[in-house]
């Protein structure tokens, strides 16, 4: 019996191909186009792994994960993005990743990622690999030198929402909290962030990768 994949990619013509590549040796159960579909979709199938984007609407990649750890959902999972950024990959792993593979490699080394999980072991982009283990090495605690750390998992997802446009009154609504929490929430990362106002905030997440306006 085939293991089965969950696949998380907003691009339709991509996650197609990824499809195609995954459905060789895999059964893709499901496919989404963002992180809130993900976690919905993977409470409904339990996959044995999931393979998705970093930069996604609603919701990204790496705090859909941090969402499902928090539900307890038990899969393994494979980013494949096109961020060759090492500080992606490790804000990634820290999360739980199972692996991170840059689009471009992902004929060669996708089915090797996803194998590699499957066997509880971690896959790292050749690409990558020597300055994600040496940024280990020498960073100690690397969240130090994330800014996106400062930050609770809750107001990445109110940052997110607010970077792609929504206002306040559409935040709460898809996170199901108040309007006021909402500007709670921007207030205080304003303040954490030492920013001067909302537009610095936007260009803040915009410039770390948390909005879904950056390049997949």
């Amino acid at each position: 019996m085939k293991k089965t994949v969950i696949l998380a990619d907003d691009h339709v013509l991509v996650a197609e191909g990824i499809k195609n590549l995954l459905a060789q040796q895999y059964d893709v159960v499901a496919t989404v186009e963002n992180g809130r579909e993900l976690i919905t979709a993977a409470k409904q199938h339990k996959p044995d792994v999931i393979v998705s984007d970093v930069s996604m609407p609603l919701l990204n990649g790496i705090d859909a994960l941090h969402k499902l750890k928090e539900q307890k959902v038990d899969a393994k999972v494979v980013f494949l993005t096109m961020h060759p950024d090492v500080k992606y990959a490790i804000r990634a792993l820290d999360a739980g990743a199972a692996g991170y593979v840059l689009k471009h490699s992902a004929a060669d080394e996708l089915l090797t990622a996803v194998d590699a999980a499957l066997a509880g072991r971690t896959f790292i982009t050749s690409l990558l690999a020597a300055d994600v283990m040496e940024a280990y090495r020498q960073g100690g605690d690397t969240k130090a030198t994330d800014p996106l750390a400062q930050l609770s998992p809750r107001q990445h997802e109110v940052l997110q929402l607010l970077a792609e446009g929504k206002t306040a009154k559409e935040v709460a609504n898809i996170m199901n909290i108040s309007s006021r929490t909402v500007e709670f929430h921007k207030y205080k990362m304003i303040e954490v962030l030492k920013l001067d106002n909302a537009r610095e905030l936007i260009k803040f997440a915009i410039e770390n990768g948390l909005a879904a306006t950056n390049p997949n």
